[in-house]
């Protein structure tokens, strides 16, 4: 191979090395999966309080589930700019699509969780999603959200349902820009680590 084609040929592998960067830095949809109660939310809120440390604006929706006398009784929505809350799912709900023994309280997942993300995609550095799962796929606003952010170009970090056959996860899952990590008890306790390293590169070079 002559000089000038030896030279092509490394300009071409080194444009190619650095566009697989450029792919490898533009993960912005950070996905957690796994069985449930393996941890994904306590991963999730670690990668949270850590971004807030470092000075990012990190807004959306946070879940958590609500106990009374040791059982659990259903799921409150957080928003993770205002710190309104309210409720996604209740066993006393009296009306709404029904999850297992839970009714899905859609006014509170539209006025709270949808408002959470779309303000976020609006003004903050980070939009975080808790969860794309059954119950919160009721709601045509929260799917609408959930696209706005995928689309917006910011980061974006939130959990998908472990086993869900829904259309909308598959797409985020499978998204060029988007990662996704597998909790498991073994991995739970540094995982957080490893997905700020990720979103840290991201932000800083955005």
């Amino acid at each position: 191979m002559g000089a000038c084609c030896s030279g092509h040929f490394i300009s071409a592998h080194k444009s190619f090395l650095d566009v697989l960067k450029l792919i490898k830095l533009r993960k912005r949809i950070l996905l957690l999966t796994g069985s449930p109660g393996v941890g994904k939310s306590s991963v999730l809120l670690k990668t949270v309080e850590a971004l807030k440390a470092r000075g990012y604006r990190v807004g959306g929706m946070l879940s958590r589930e609500v106990r009374s006398c040791g059982a659990r009784v259903g799921f409150e929505i957080l928003d993770l700019s205002s710190g309104e809350r309210g409720w996604l799912a209740h066993v006393n709900q009296p009306s709404g699509p029904r999850v297992g023994k839970y009714r899905v309280n859609l006014e509170d997942l539209d006025g709270v969780g949808v408002a959470a993300i779309l303000n976020a995609v609006e003004g903050s550095d980070v939009v975080v999603i808790d969860e794309v799962g059954p119950m919160e796929l009721f709601s045509e606003k929260f799917r609408e959200a959930v696209k706005q952010a995928a689309e917006s170009g910011k980061l974006v970090v939130g959990i998908i349902h472990w086993k869900a056959k829904e259309e909308l996860i598959d797409e985020m899952k499978t998204r060029e820009d988007a990662e996704v990590y597998m909790v498991t008890f073994e991995n739970r306790g540094n995982l957080h680590e490893v997905i700020l390293e990720k979103a840290v590169k991201f932000l800083e070079n955005a």
